[in-house]
């Protein structure tokens, strides 16, 4: 009840908790009726939950020195909801069972998986409506910074701005080898079971790494625009430069990110890169917009970023050092980069595709010399990512359920799950795409003529990511059943498509052109997503299940109610 509010989103609650008293406290009664005697083992913190392994492990060695060999199947093992005293008396008599408090266990039986589907399903509703929550106002916020940065740089120096950001991303996500991923996935696995010197070793392993070669993208690409300069176009070259400075920290709080969510911190993990990045960004350029005493440009435009990331990266630290595990830091670092290694391939492939799948019109734009079209391409695809949010949203909170499911075999469960993820996303892109395609021309005109223009891009855009969000998260899937390489190969296929798509594109309708084969790409990479999920995992399309399911329970009501009458 100390954490944040936000931090208990997931937890089963009072209501649901307190159904189960009565099994366990059956399960009690049938112990004291046959005469046995219990240690209950507290996992409430760390000091409860070390004394009382430190008792159970004096009994087991007691009882092994007793009967030399102590089968496995003569100690039962109860689940409890309800926190019981270790009693050191009980160390000399006879023990027969081991009781493990777990709030997280709700019923027995039957009424343990209905009440688990039902506590999943409304958990991950309830999440997914805070989430989102938490990502529209970042994404308000961005939207807000985003149109500013359109409104006083104009179209070139804000096409400028958004090639030089999309190149920052790339190398950045590159950078992390993707360890913002794994740090989630093994950190989160090492907690469990308690080996903190291994999450310290993949933490220092990950951070050590990832910054170097970081360091080395900025530099080689700082190294690479100073030997190719040329006095045409300065106002490029030093937002270049600023973007490679600011490699290093937008990878340091990318991984930060991943490290605090693994912590358990999963709604935290948003507020740096969405609220506070973002945020400062914004108030940044409105103070030098109104001082009238800064050149607004692109290279204005890029100090901000380079300032807000810095200042993000320190409050990620501030974070990280309120959620770390107690004991962490001072557990000594375990090796086993053996096994971290071998998720970095795919994983840092993925991290690298999927920005430049969604930035590869305004890559392709710059790389050809389009810049002012790289401006309101960008702009149009700003707007059309708050169609995407909502799988966003969905993804953070179904990956970790998703993962469990997978891990214990219950695909039912994972294909119900996937389902009502897909139906989560699609319902909430729907309805903001609506609004959106009617608004879009005058919110773009506001900001000049030449943003106007951007119109049919944004619809184009907007209805791609609707596609994506109605597949649901896919990609999260693959990730969190150990088909990295299928999501890889999947976003390589995505990616190709994408440039060659919005390369051609761009010869035969320019920009709009571009938006059309970045949509097209976005199609192609979830069908073919679609495809496997369904070959290797045999899990049905979200909502095609969810259709076939409703229609199977229709025709079943009606089945049953022709033979009652």
């Amino acid at each position: 009840m100390q954490a944040a509010p936000a931090e208990r989103i997931l937890d089963a609650d009072f209501e649901a908790s307190m159904r189960a008293f009565g099994v366990f406290q059956n399960i009690n009664d049938i112990l004291v009726a046959t005469d046995r005697k219990t240690i209950s083992v507290e996992t409430l913190d760390d000091r409860s939950l070390s004394k009382s392994v430190e008792l159970v492990s004096r009994k087991i060695a007691f009882k092994m020195a007793r009967d030399q060999v102590t089968p496995m199947y003569r100690h039962q093992v109860v689940h409890s909801s309800q926190p019981l005293t270790v009693d050191n008396a009980y160390l000399d008599d006879g023990v027969d069972t081991i009781t493990i408090q777990n709030p997280l266990n709700s019923a027995a039986g039957n009424d343990a998986v209905t009440l688990g589907k039902e506590e999943i399903n409304r958990s991950l509703g309830y999440a997914t409506v805070f989430a989102l929550m938490i990502y529209v106002a970042g994404a308000g916020l961005t939207s807000l910074a985003q149109l500013l940065i359109a409104r006083i740089v104009g179209s070139t120096s804000y096409g400028i701005y958004s090639y030089v950001l999309s190149t920052t991303s790339v190398l950045a996500y590159l950078a992390t080898l993707g360890f913002n991923v794994s740090l989630l996935r093994f950190v989160s696995a090492y907690r469990a079971q308690g080996r903190l010197d291994l999450a310290h070793g993949i933490i220092r392993f990950a951070f050590q790494r990832s910054l170097a070669v970081a360091s080395l993208f900025g530099l080689a690409g700082a190294t690479y625009i100073f030997l190719s300069s040329s006095s045409h176009n300065r106002e490029l070259e030093i937002s270049q430069l600023l973007g490679m400075a600011a490699v290093p920290l937008v990878t340091t709080s990318a991984l930060g990110a991943a490290l605090i969510r693994a912590f358990g911190g999963g709604v935290s993990a948003l507020l740096p890169e969405r609220i506070v990045r973002d945020g400062l960004l914004l108030t940044l350029l409105s103070a030098a917009a109104l001082s009238g005493s800064w050149t607004l440009n692109a290279p204005l435009v890029m100090q901000a970023v380079l300032t807000s990331s810095a200042v993000t990266v320190a409050f990620v630290f501030v974070l990280l050092a309120r959620f770390q595990p107690p004991g962490l830091r001072h557990a000594e670092p375990a090796d086993a980069s053996k096994d971290w290694w071998s998720a970095v391939p795919p994983i840092m492939l993925m991290a690298g595709l999927d920005v430049f799948i969604n930035r590869a019109g305004v890559m392709v734009l710059g790389w050809t010399g389009h810049i002012r079209d790289a401006g309101i391409f960008a702009l149009g695809l700003n707007v059309a990512l708050l169609v995407g949010l909502s799988l966003v949203a969905v993804s953070t909170m179904f990956s970790p359920t998703a993962a469990t499911l997978y891990a214990k075999n219950d695909r039912r469960g994972l294909q119900e799950l996937f389902s009502r993820a897909a139906l989560l996303s699609s319902g909430a892109a729907i309805a903001m795409a609506i609004p959106l395609l009617l608004i879009v021309r005058p919110l773009l005109s506001w900001f000049g003529e030449d943003f106007g223009t951007g119109a049919p891009i944004a619809r184009v855009l907007m209805l791609g990511y609707v596609f994506v969000a109605l597949c649901g998260p896919q990609l999260n899937l693959l990730t969190m059943t150990g088909n990295e390489w299928a999501a890889a190969v999947t976003m390589i296929l995505g990616a190709a498509f994408g440039v060659v798509g919005c390369a051609i594109g761009v010869e035969i309708y320019g920009p709009l052109g571009a938006a059309i084969g970045l949509a097209l790409a976005l199609v192609v990479w979830n069908v073919a997503m679609a495809i496997y999920i369904r070959k290797r995992l045999k899990i049905t399309p979200g909502l095609i299940y969810a259709i076939t399911s409703f229609n199977s329970r229709t025709v079943e009501s009606t089945q049953r109610t022709w033979f009652l009458r």
